[in-house]
């Protein structure tokens, strides 16, 4: 449903020739089976308390191995229950619209999702990676997972418009 002010593309990018192919390595188990129950981010995911799991396909199981050594992991997923066609959206949350790319949405030309996890446990045989928390549906493909770095994906001096004194 377009909300007042939200602005769609000439035409939807899931419809275009692709510029490049991704394959999915596997998919999420999460509790959310419902997108108006599903947590809008991870830090409501994690408020809800509530584990998730990577699976991945037996092809890439043996990429695990080696992650068992940290706390965190960046998981990118494939959003394909979103969107694709809406270039400025208006939030419930936001006053005014803003572009895509201005935004943490689902909604976008390419609905890749990032979502940085705690690591619960790691079973490399299985393919399993236990997880505190996710905010995507049950069933979301993967694309990739990389190890997480504080040292050098953490930015404690970044900041958004809200931070600045603009909304």
């Amino acid at each position: 449903m377009k909300r007042e002010g939200e602005v769609e593309l000439a035409r939807n990018p899931a419809e275009d020739a692709t510029d490049a192919g991704v394959v999915f390595i596997g998919r999420i188990l999460s509790p959310w089976t419902d997108r108006f129950e599903c947590p809008k981010n991870m830090a409501a995911a994690r408020e809800a308390g509530k584990p998730a799991r990577v699976e991945l396909d037996e092809t890439y199981r043996r990429g695990l191995m080696g992650l068992d050594g940290y706390s965190h992991v960046v998981i990118l997923t494939w959003l394909d229950r979103s969107q694709r066609n809406l270039i400025i959206q208006k939030p419930r949350h936001a006053q005014e619209p803003r572009g895509t790319f201005a935004l943490r949405s689902p909604a976008r030309p390419n609905p890749i999702g990032m979502h940085v996890a705690g690591i619960i446990s790691i079973d490399e045989a299985a393919g399993v990676v236990e997880i505190d928390a996710i905010d995507v549906l049950d069933g979301t493909p993967v694309v990739d997972l990389k190890p997480y770095f504080a040292s050098i994906d953490a930015f404690p001096d970044a900041s958004r418009p809200a931070d600045r004194g603009r909304p």
